[in-house]
C-alpha cells in the first residue's frame, strides 16, 4: 500500500509503509492532509488513555483528563517545533515548516497508538490492584516506552531525509576542472641501444597505458644528427649501454617505476590509483542537534506535564482540575517509588 488512504487509521500506514510516508514528506506531497489525519488520530487515541487515567479517581477526572492528555503533547509541539525549525536552518538544512512538522507529527502518532494500545493493560491493574502509587508508576512506565518508539521513528524520517541531502547546506554544481597532465620531457640526448621514450599522460592511446622502453636501433643513433648534417667521424656511439639502471635492484633491466613489455596493465601497482571503500560519512550537524532537540522535548514535555496535573488524581483527595506548581516531575517518581 503505497498510495495515502482517506481514513483515520493513519497509523496502519504509518507502520506498514513508512518509507512511503518518508517519500511522501521528501516530496512534500498532500503534506497538509496527511498532518490532519496524523493530527485527529494522535487526538482521539490520547484521549482514551487520558480517560483510562482519570479512571482511577472518578468519572469527572476520567473527563479532564481526556482533554489534558492531547493538549498536553500538542502544547509542547508547539513550543518544540520552532527550535527545531530554526535549529535545521542555522545549519544550512532545507527542511520547511509543514516537513518538520509532519516528522514530528509521525512521532507523536506512533507515541498516540502505542499508548491507547497498552490501555486494557492499565485499565486491567486499574481494576485488580487499585493501588495509587503502583497505577502510577505503571502509566508513567507506558508513555515512557510508547515516547522512546515514537522519537526512534522520528530519528528514522530525519535519517531518510539526510539521505536525500535535505539536512546538507546546498552545494554548487559547477563541475571542477580538471588539471591538464603535464607532459614528461624526454633526454636531449639519447643514448644507443634500449632507452625508455616517455610520452605524454594525455597522448596515451589506452586507459590504464604506461610508459614501455623502447629499443632504438644503435646505427640509427649515431646516424642521425641536427640539421641533417653528416655524422661526425669522430664521434663514436657507446661501446656498451649499461644492462642495470640506477637504483634498480641486481638483475633488474628497467629503470624505477617502469615495467617490461607484455606485463598485464590490471597488475600494475601504479597503473591506477587506489580506491577507499567503507569509509565513514561524517554525520551532519543537523542530525547532532536532532538528540539534543529531542532530550528538550521530553524536559519541556514532563515540566508541562507536572504543571498540568493532576492526570491521575489522588484518591485521598478531592476533585481538582489543576494543582499548585512545587516540586517537579522528577521527584514525584523519585517519592513515589521510595513510598512502594
Amino acid at each position: 500500500m503505497s498510495g495515502d488512504r482517506p481514513s483515520p487509521l493513519v497509523i496502519e500506514r504509518i507502520l506498514r509503509d513508512r518509507q512511503g510516508i518518508w517519500q511522501q514528506i521528501v516530496a512534500e506531497g498532500d503534506l497538509n492532509a496527511l498532518t490532519g489525519r496524523m493530527l485527529a488520530s494522535s487526538a482521539v487515541a490520547l484521549a482514551c488513555y487520558g480517560a483510562v487515567l482519570g479512571a482511577f479517581h472518578s468519572p469527572l477526572m476520567a473527563l479532564t483528563s481526556a482533554l489534558k492528555l492531547p493538549l498536553l503533547f500538542l502544547v509542547t509541539l508547539a513550543i518544540c517545533l520552532p527550535t527545531l525549525y530554526l535549529f535545521n536552518l542555522v545549519f544550512g538544512a532545507r527542511l520547511s515548516v509543514r516537513q518538520s512538522l509532519a516528522l514530528v507529527m509521525v512521532a507523536i502518532t506512533v507515541t498516540s497508538m502505542l499508548a491507547v494500545a497498552f490501555a486494557p493493560i492499565s485499565l486491567f491493574f486499574l481494576i485488580t490492584a487499585p493501588d495509587y502509587g503502583f497505577f502510577k508508576l505503571l502509566n508513567v512506565a507506558i508513555l515512557t516506552l510508547s515516547a522512546l518508539v515514537g522519537l526512534r521513528f522520528l530519528t528514522g524520517g530525519m535519517q531518510v531525509l539526510n539521505d536525500h541531502g535535505l539536512l546538507a547546506p546546498a552545494t554548487s554544481n559547477a563541475p571542477a576542472q580538471a588539471d591538464a597532465p603535464a607532459a614528461v620531457t624526454v633526454p636531449a640526448a639519447v643514448p644507443a641501444g634500449a632507452v625508455p621514450a616517455v610520452v605524454s599522460a594525455g597522448s596515451a592511446g589506452a586507459a590504464g597505458a604506461v610508459a614501455e622502453p623502447v629499443a632504438v636501433p644503435a646505427g640509427a643513433a649515431a646516424g642521425s644528427t641536427a640539421n641533417g648534417a653528416a655524422p661526425d667521424a669522430t664521434t663514436a656511439a657507446p661501446a656498451q649501454v649499461p644492462a642495470q639502471w640506477s637504483g634498480q635492484p641486481a638483475g633488474a633491466s628497467y629503470p624505477p617505476g617502469m615495467m617490461p613489455p607484455g606485463y598485464p596493465a590490471a597488475q600494475r601497482p601504479f597503473a591506477t590509483p587506489p580506491v577507499r571503500r567503507g569509509e565513514p560519512t561524517q554525520r551532519p550537524a543537523s542530525m547532532t542537534l536532532l538528540y539534543i532537540w529531542i532530550l528538550l522535548f521530553g524536559f519541556v514535555g514532563t515540566q508541562l506535564a507536572w504543571t498540568l496535573r493532576p492526570f491521575f488524581g489522588d484518591p485521598d483527595k478531592d476533585f481538582s482540575l489543576f494543582r499548585s506548581i512545587d516540586g517537579n516531575f522528577y521527584a514525584e517518581i523519585l517519592r513515589t517509588i521510595a513510598n512502594l
